[in-house]
């Protein structure tokens, strides 16, 4: 979806270095949210809590990035979860801090 976005609406893909930069402030954006909904800073005038809205930047950033750089990111993450529930299926379970 967010190839055919790009491809009719987008003219092209920013470079992989600039998308890495993009990332990297929409991760910022989130963290700004999430320091004010859930940390010691409050909303200022005019902010909103849009913590929904900055997680899909993210997502779509880094879908962008797999997109050009030819990661299927499905794949990658389902490899993902089977590794930490390889490696950690009982780990989390035996933790007196959880």
């Amino acid at each position: 979806m967010v190839d055919n976005w790009i491809k009719e609406y987008g003219v092209r893909y920013f470079s992989e270095l600039t998308n890495m930069a993009c990332l990297t402030e929409e991760v910022g954006e989130l963290a700004r949210v999430i320091a004010r909904k859930y940390g010691d800073q409050s909303f200022k005038q005019g902010e909103k809590d849009n913590l929904g809205e900055e997680m899909a930047d993210v997502l779509w950033v880094l879908i962008c990035l797999a997109n050009q750089t030819g990661v299927n990111l499905t794949e990658e993450f389902t490899k993902n979860l089977d590794k930490k529930t390889l490696r950690d299926h009982a780990r989390h379970l035996n933790n007196p801090k959880l």
